[in-house]
């Protein structure tokens, strides 16, 4: 069937509307024919294996992250040649100390479909959170492990999405974005609005999670929540769709009573990157009149002479 739309008085067809309905068997035999024709065409390509053997040569050598040190311990990546994913290892920062693997993704799955989305080491050194995500999918599956034992504690979260996890001050719980569970078998089709920050205490069910912010009357921004290094104050750098420019929010941690957020930039106007922050000043890199970048200063008790504090790099 072939759908036609009116679009400003123009009609537009659309004979590949019907491929809208992933679950319809029609679609699966057109899919399959489609891969099959493809693979079929591939293989009969006489120079396939010279490039495969090329390029497996190419890819075969050490490939190594940046390290960091947190708490008197070293953690970084490395892949040795034709791996599928990079392994994470740590050891004490020492001589002589022995090089310890810390989470493997390669023997997450038998054929390497699910990776390694991120990881986040706890202030003390003694705990890392990492997320996984099967098949390529966006939705991720967050755990903590021992550092010491290398064996995952019982904390387990899901449903989230575009997503990291951090820790709290006290390395005590994670602050994270989540949407709400997809009804049963809308988990890979289904739209994903009004994403929502929440903390998840250690030892705690996720059920029991508190919420930490949401904006209902924004059904498309999403949130990467995190703290200042004096532990001071909460930020929540905001995004809108895919859009590259984002709004920046915080919260003082320390203010009276039940502090408030704060919307420091909210027009959406340029890209923000938070550097840093000098007891109220904040630094950000942006875009904003910048088409190579700048950094900038704000000094949240007065944001309106941030341009005083220019710098173009």
């Amino acid at each position: 069937m072939t759908y036609t739309d009116t679009i400003h008085g123009i009609e537009v067809a659309d004979p590949y509307r019907w491929l809208e309905a992933a679950d319809d068997a029609e679609v699966d035999a057109w899919i399959g024919a489609q891969a099959d024709f493809a693979q079929h065409y591939l293989e009969a390509l006489s120079g396939r294996e010279k490039i495969r053997a090329s390029l497996g040569k190419l890819w075969d050598y050490d490939k190594h992250g940046v390290p960091q040190i947190v708490a008197g311990r070293l953690f970084y990546s490395r892949q040795t040649g034709l791996q599928n994913h990079s392994i994470i290892y740590w050891r004490e920062d020492a001589p002589g100390s022995v090089e310890k693997v810390l989470q493997d993704p390669n023997t997450l799955s038998d054929d390497g479909t699910v990776a390694l989305t991120g990881y986040s080491i706890s202030d003390d050194g003694k705990l890392m959170a990492y997320g996984t995500s099967a098949s390529g999918s966006d939705w991720q599956e967050w755990r903590v492990r021992d550092i010491e034992t290398g064996k995952d504690l019982s904390d387990y979260l899901r449903w989230i999405k575009f997503s990291s996890a951090q820790w709290t001050p006290d390395n005590k719980g994670l602050v994270y974005s989540r949407y709400a569970a997809p009804e049963g078998g809308n988990e890979l089709k289904g739209e994903n609005y009004f994403q929502k920050v929440y903390l998840h205490m250690l030892g705690t069910s996720q059920d029991h999670d508190s919420l930490v912010y949401e904006r209902p009357d924004q059904k498309t921004w999403g949130f990467g929540c995190t703290y200042t290094d004096d532990e001071r104050y909460q930020l929540f750098s905001v995004w809108a769709g895919s859009a590259s420019e984002n709004a920046f929010f915080y919260r003082d941690l320390k203010a009276e009573g039940e502090a408030s957020v704060v919307e420091l930039l909210k027009d959406f106007d340029a890209k923000y990157d938070f550097i840093g922050n000098d007891g109220a000043v904040f630094y950000f890199t942006t875009s904003l009149n910048a088409p190579n970048g700048r950094v900038i200063a704000i000094p949240t008790d007065n944001p309106r002479v941030s341009a005083c504090f220019s710098v173009s790099i």
